[in-house]
């Protein structure tokens, strides 16, 4: 995909949805990446659940911490993995109490030290909380990076590297919801709703089916 189909891909998936905001609930940093932690090999809509109880009686590292692993793990125990997600939550909000203030960092480095915290979810936080522009490759814009030619890469890291080099600056901000949401909805793993696409005629997908 060259720079001038590059720009109109994102102008496109712009108008659609001008200020795309994530799907996981959250009142601050520190429940934001407490989300993210949780959401890992789980669906937005299950950690919403899950957390719409634990948010109201520990919002902060240190109400968390009050609360107990034992008590964390009843509140997200539909989730998948969680008890290593709860471990990882309490691990991360002592190392938050202990070296941030009890504060979330905005810092990558800082982020990625934090028990249960990969560049993935760095990202996120980064992203949503401090409004920077980076680029959190999951699973939609790995296929959607590679399957229009947007940004191909054998790798989330190396598809990361090659978003960070050809998406313009404008589009930046938001350009990780924005191909978040086109793969989740419209660019789908199984079948992708090529009819529904407003960037069909940008993509190198060779199998489109556009009667869906």
């Amino acid at each position: 995909m060259n720079k001038k189909d590059i720009f109109e891909f994102f102008s496109r998936l712009r108008a659609q949805k001008p200020e795309p905001k994530g799907e996981l609930n959250y009142t601050n940093p520190y429940t934001l990446l407490v989300a993210v932690v949780l959401s890992a090999q789980a669906t937005d809509k299950g950690v919403n659940k899950a957390t719409a109880g634990l948010f109201t009686v520990a919002d902060t590292p240190r109400k968390m911490l009050d609360l107990g692993e034992a008590c964390l793990r009843q509140h997200i125990k539909t989730i998948g993995l969680f008890n290593a997600k709860a471990k990882n939550v309490i691990g991360l909000s002592q190392a938050l109490i202990n070296e941030h203030g009890g504060q979330v960092p905005a810092d990558r480095d800082a982020l990625v030290k934090l028990p249960g915290v990969g560049r993935k979810t760095a990202n996120v936080v980064m992203n949503i909380a401090f409004g920077e522009p980076t680029i959190a490759v999951d699973t939609h814009i790995f296929r959607v990076s590679n399957r229009t030619g947007l940004a191909p890469g054998a790798t989330p890291e190396k598809v990361e590297l090659a978003l960070e080099k050809v998406v313009p600056a404008e589009f930046r901000r938001h350009a990780h919801h924005w191909l978040i949401l086109h793969g989740r909805y419209i660019c789908k793993a199984r079948r992708p709703l090529c009819g529904q696409c407003p960037v069909v005629d940008l993509c190198a997908y060779k199998n489109k089916e556009m009667d869906n």
